[in-house]
């Protein structure tokens, strides 16, 4: 009886020492801006004016791992997309990288995950090495047992479109694309049982939304709905929000492999505070909603999980810290930040989950939660002397709201010139 006490209060306290180290949400640390604040700084942001409990890189920044030393954050590493080809075939190179970005700060700065590549299988210009990519994670794995690191899950990171066709709805048809199902996703699930890792998953209920707002409530996107009732009909699972039928999406397509209890972490989500003027919904309103409501389901304790995993603890990352200035791409891409690169607050949120609703100041009013109909006008910039690239550009950006027949480019001598697309 004593022996049984004994190991239930160590299961008891196992538990919640590891909630306790996990349940803060985590938020990534890009480094597209040339106005960003130095690494030692950025560090003190994340744990004081955000809360966060740990943070994921895009890299192995030498200078941000030298910063996130003995800070108690947990980190996520990456190995670039550029390195996995070659990696999957060399060993002594996958070694060689542990040994120069890995070895140097752990355990000091407390390494977590390893990711192998950023959402490698969304891009149809890497399909190439797309059969690589699970022979790279074995790679790393290997190089992190041969230098006695312990307690780093390696995996990668993918977005929702490695499912095929409209596999949120309803979550219960959640399926892989055939083009990787078999050769990728089932060998890479069966390497994460095996190291018990977790499935990597940007979540962006954003775009699903924004790709049909007509069809999918604003509030059921936002975690806000409290009417509104989705129900599966594969399994009669009742959904309240778009998040969870994303997630579990996963789940059931990872059922259909055979692998139905792979733990899912969440690696990117978030809402945009600015877009261009057809870019819907992007505005503060809207971010800080998304975001504490999702900060305030990922904190829940004791868990509450997703209607396919009920009572499941999910970790998570925010995209992103800053709002980065470089970030090539339409607006919205420049503006996923928590933080204006000065260091304050886009708008308030927590982190860690221990701040009421009620103590956040009042938000600014949404002016663009439907779809814009004035005028939109397409402006060639400053120095944009490359005629070819100048035309590609402009016939893409005006092929997204007019017909091209009457496009044509005004540009002489080197001088700026504007036109207009033609939506009148």
């Amino acid at each position: 009886m004593g022996g049984l006490l004994h190991l239930l209060v160590l299961s008891f306290v196992l538990y919640f020492s590891r909630a306790e180290a996990t349940s803060a949400v985590g938020v990534n640390y890009g480094q597209l801006g040339n106005n960003l604040p130095s690494p030692p700084d950025a560090v003190q942001l994340i744990k004081n004016q955000l809360s966060s409990g740990s943070v994921k890189l895009y890299d192995a920044n030498p200078q941000i791992l030298q910063a996130l030393r003995n800070t108690g954050l947990e980190v996520s590493t990456m190995v670039p997309n550029q390195l996995i080809a070659n990696m999957s075939a060399d060993q002594a190179l996958a070694d060689h990288w542990v040994a120069s970005n890995i070895v140097p700060f752990y355990p000091a700065t407390k390494i977590r995950h390893l990711l192998v590549g950023n959402e490698i299988l969304s891009d149809p210009n890497n399909r190439w090495f797309w059969l690589k990519l699970v022979h790279t994670m074995r790679r790393i794995q290997k190089a992190l047992k041969k230098h006695r690191i312990q307690n780093v899950k390696v995996g990668t990171s993918m977005a929702i479109d490695v499912l095929g066709g409209s596999s949120v709805y309803p979550p219960s048809n959640g399926s892989f694309r055939s083009d990787i199902s078999g050769s990728v996703m089932k060998p890479m699930l069966r390497f994460l049982s095996e190291t018990k890792s977790y499935l990597y998953l940007d979540a962006y209920p954003y775009f699903d939304w924004a790709k049909d707002p007509e069809k999918i409530d604003l509030d059921y996107a936002l975690f806000e709905s409290k009417s509104i009732r989705y129900t599966d009909p594969g399994t009669g699972l009742v959904y309240t929000n778009l998040f969870d039928q994303t997630v579990d999406s996963m789940v059931f397509a990872m059922k259909k492999l055979g692998y139905p209890n792979i733990p899912i972490l969440i690696t990117e989500s978030g809402w945009p505070s600015a877009g261009d003027y057809d870019q819907i919904g992007a505005n503060i309103y809207n971010a800080a909603t998304y975001n504490r409501n999702l900060v305030k389901k990922l904190t829940a304790r004791p868990p509450v999980g997703t209607p396919a995993r009920p009572g499941r603890a999910m970790q998570g990352f925010i995209f992103a810290l800053f709002n980065e200035n470089q970030k090539p791409g339409p607006t919205t891409e420049r503006h996923f930040g928590l933080l204006y690169p000065n260091g304050s607050r886009v708008y308030g949120i927590d982190l860690s989950g221990k701040t009421a609703s009620s103590n956040y100041k009042p938000l600014p009013v949404p002016t663009n939660n439907k779809p814009y109909k004035g005028r939109i006008w397409c402006v060639v910039a400053q120095g944009s002397n490359n005629k070819t690239a100048l035309e590609a550009a402009l016939t893409y950006s005006c092929s997204q709201v007019m017909d091209l027949a009457s496009f044509r480019v005004l540009l002489s001598e080197g001088r700026r010139r504007w036109r207009l697309c033609g939506v009148l």
